[in-house]
């Protein structure tokens, strides 16, 4: 299976007729269809490792002061209780990862996955993020997790390589510069696959401060860069910043590039 990261930003993008929903409606008509997804998403953050276990995952409307239709959204994709069992297995088993039976999927999960797999017919399990480590053991956690390509599953990061609301202006979303720096230099070495830099993100500067004040929204990314094999290509789509926020999103494909319309 190819692995993707999705750039989300706004929650309203999972149910606009923009083009961010536009390309991941395309990437769902070009991905092979996956027996599962493991998202790993911008929000659900954990102590420790999490694993959604519930057959019959809930719609999670985590967020406020957006209109109804976007509150009145349910995405009834089942679980896969085998899967999560797999996945706190290849994680360390029980006493490193541990199944949330009650947990359901929240909007950084639902809100791609609604254009991606409109029907919510594919079984959806997330891994929560223990934002208190660092960068470097996520790559390294995230490794366990390859077997699971070769099984069928699709592993999707959801989150945001720029994401930094304090400096947020919704009347002027012009992109900052700082913001479009960080992303292009984050989209040069994604392309040379310096993936030890982008783990250690502090020390890449001023402009990685500002981008990522907190690191639950970048992290989803190093999970999937974790996966990265020889014979993928990289490609990039939704390559757009506004304001603070970069909706950058990748795929990583053995079969070659996926050329997507945004």
């Amino acid at each position: 299976m190819p692995v993707v990261f999705a750039g989300h930003g706004s929650p309203m993008n999972a149910i606009e007729d923009n083009r961010f929903h536009f390309a991941w409606r395309q990437l769902g008509e070009r991905l092979p269809r996956p027996k599962a997804i493991l998202c790993i998403s911008a929000h659900w953050v954990t102590r420790g490792a999490r694993i959604t276990g519930s057959g019959h995952p809930s719609t999670i409307h985590d967020f406020f002061g957006f209109p109804q239709a976007l509150s009145d959204v349910e995405y009834p994709a089942p679980g896969d209780p085998k899967l999560a069992r797999r996945v706190e297995e290849l994680l360390g088993g029980h006493k490193v990862a541990h199944i949330d039976a009650t947990r359901g999927l929240d909007h950084g999960a639902w809100g791609v996955l609604r254009a991606i797999y409109p029907n919510a017919d594919v079984p959806v399990v997330q891994l929560g993020i223990d934002a208190s480590q660092p960068g470097p053991h996520h790559y390294a956690f995230a490794k366990s997790l390859a077997p699971l390509r070769d099984e069928g599953v699709l592993v999707l990061g959801s989150g945001n390589i720029v994401h930094n609301l304090a400096l947020w202006d919704w009347r002027n979303p012009k992109p900052l510069d700082w913001a479009q720096r960080f992303d292009a230099s984050v989209k040069r070495r994604i392309a040379q696959r310096e993936h030890i830099e982008l783990a250690d993100w502090p020390r890449m500067g001023e402009d990685a401060r500002l981008s990522i004040p907190t690191p639950e929204h970048y992290l989803p990314l190093l999970y999937v860069l974790a996966l990265q094999r020889d014979g993928d290509t990289v490609s990039f789509f939704n390559e757009d910043v506004t304001g603070a926020i970069a909706m950058t999103s990748v795929v990583l494909d053995p079969a070659g590039p996926m050329r997507l319309a945004a």
